[in-house]
């Protein structure tokens, strides 16, 4: 799976998981910001989509990890942070 195709899959995984319907991938940027002003999400989102993006690649995010709002930060970041986890390189 190359990167534009993990993006994509990260986009269905966040409007399946949370259920915004009204969303199509495309509507979602990159490098949007996932909370506040850019998608709008909250903590209880970020619960569901890291629980939804485990199920689908099998990657874990540590809830000690102050790293969890830079991975969650965009889907650029998701993407890169799934990449390097199942490249074996990130903690």
């Amino acid at each position: 799976m190359d990167m534009d195709e993990l993006k994509l899959e990260i986009k269905k995984i966040i409007i399946s998981s949370l259920e915004l319907e009204d969303i199509k991938p495309e509507n979602i940027k990159d490098a949007e910001p996932l909370f506040g002003a850019g998608l709008g999400l909250d903590s209880i989102d970020a619960l569901e989509l890291g629980i939804a993006l485990k199920k689908k690649f099998g990657i874990s995010f540590s809830a000690e990890s102050s790293d969890n709002r830079k991975h969650f930060a965009s889907v650029d970041a998701l993407a890169a942070y799934i990449a390097a986890q199942k490249n074996g390189e990130a903690k």
